[in-house]
């Protein structure tokens, strides 16, 4: 239950306001001056003060309120205030307003007027303390990855990204193969880098390979190297990749693109260190952690016979699934920034267009679009223009400023569904926002 703090030297006001808010289930507390007032704030949690402007009979200046309000918001600048004027000092009650004081009301008040503000303002302190703890804890937890961890540089904001990397450095220490999992262009490459990079084989190499790149009658010489004259062309004995990853990481991309028999090969090596070269019949004997990557539903794969089931075990042993960029918008803005050059910097238009389009090429078409706008984008400003998104174009021909449906659901997905920080992300008021909502058919959370 919320708690108000009414700092009043009229002690019927203070009986009023108690009596009117234990009605809509609101505890109130009251002290009559502002010493009294600023010493139980520095003592117990309140969530909204009211106070008077004047605390002595012959006082009917507003300096009182004044100077308490200016301690209130040094000691406290979040707190939600609201003052309770006569029409003698008025324009004192404004200047606070303008300096941070949440609204006021002047004496007599009018009941309705005053639950409708004290709601709104609790309903907002509730929201944005929510999100005060929710950052907080993310900020701590960003600290103890970048703290304990080697994140290779990674750009991220965004809790969904906070939780695949959390989960690739914890399993990074063990011995056991890791499966990155996410559509085309996430970034999966950058998972594994991060994985060798705090594992027991950091200090060896990190050798990739993308199976999908190279035609079926070569993966193998790729994998395990070839002796002259294995196949056309093979003129001298040639090392493949799990030799040259001896001591590190190998990182297998697109894994689901690998011929069933280049899987059977990959299979035993796995399972016992050994293999033996193309062409050749002398065993070899390797030590590598391996970590493979696709964007392919393996299980269907394994269902229509092009994907062995014990290879799948076998490499999933531990899946560190990276989310595509659309599920995790809070990485987009910090993701742009950093793909653009010295010099250059996003208009508040451009930034509205990256995070209203669904990015379904993901970090690799974002980068992309940030460097091509670079390129056309005349001087140092990039507008929405410059980008060419399809979402882009349509901002810049719509009526004023108003937000558009996928302007607020991502508004909305950012503030993890609190439309009072939504809306003061969007600049509107929370009944706006729950206005337009109901007009686009946004269902609140």
């Amino acid at each position: 239950m919320p708690t108000i703090l009414v700092i009043d030297d009229n002690p019927s006001v203070a009986t009023a306001l108690e009596t009117l808010f234990s009605l809509h289930d609101i505890d109130t507390v009251s002290v009559t001056s502002p010493e009294d007032g600023i010493a139980l704030l520095a003592r117990e949690p309140i969530d909204l003060v009211v106070q008077d402007m004047n605390f002595h009979a012959d006082t009917t200046s507003g300096e009182e309120g004044v100077e308490l309000f200016a301690k209130i918001r040094a000691a406290h600048p979040d707190l939600p205030v609201i003052l309770l004027t006569a029409w003698t000092h008025l324009e004192s009650a404004v200047d606070l307003v303008k300096a941070g004081a949440a609204d006021y009301l002047a004496k007599p008040w009018d009941d309705r007027k005053l639950l409708v503000a004290v709601n709104n303002l609790l309903e907002l302190s509730q929201a944005e303390r929510e999100l005060s703890q929710r950052r907080n804890g993310e900020r701590r937890r960003r600290a103890a990855l970048e703290r304990d961890f080697d994140l290779r540089g990674i750009v991220y904001a965004d809790p969904a990204s906070e939780a695949a990397l959390s989960l690739a450095c914890q399993v990074a220490r063990s011995e056991l193969p890791v499966l990155v999992t996410g559509p085309n262009g996430v970034g999966k490459e950058k998972y594994a880098d991060i994985i060798h990079a705090n594992s027991a084989v950091r200090n060896g190499a990190f050798v990739a390979l993308n199976c999908g790149a190279l035609p079926g009658e070569l993966i193998e010489a790729e994998l395990f190297g070839a002796e002259a004259g294995a196949y056309t062309g093979a003129n001298k004995p040639r090392e493949g990749k799990f030799e040259a990853a001896d001591g590190g990481t190998l990182f297998l991309d697109e894994i689901g693109t690998l011929p069933l028999a280049g899987q059977v090969k990959l299979l035993r090596v796995l399972e016992t260190g050994r293999f033996e070269r193309l062409g050749g019949n002398r065993e070899r004997t390797v030590k590598v952690r391996v970590v493979s990557a696709t964007n392919a539903d393996l299980p269907a794969l394994i269902a229509a016979g092009q994907f062995r089931e014990d290879l799948y075990y076998r490499l999933n042993a531990i899946e560190v699934r990276v989310p595509p960029l659309a599920q995790r918008s809070a990485d987009i803005l910090p993701l742009a920034r950093h793909f653009l050059p010295s010099g250059k910097q996003l208009d508040a238009d451009a930034e509205r267009a990256l995070l209203a389009h669904a990015w379904p090429g993901n970090v690799r078409e974002l980068r992309n679009a940030i460097q091509r706008a670079s390129l056309l984008a005349r001087g140092e400003h990039i507008g929405a223009a410059d980008l060419g998104l399809p979402a882009a174009r349509t901002a810049t021909t719509g009526a004023g400023d108003e937000p558009d449906r996928a302007a607020i659901e991502a508004a909305l997905a950012r503030a993890g569904g609190v439309v009072a920080q939504a809306a003061a992300e969007l600049g509107l008021s929370r009944q706006a926002l729950y206005r337009r909502m109901e007009r686009l058919g946004i269902e609140r959370d």
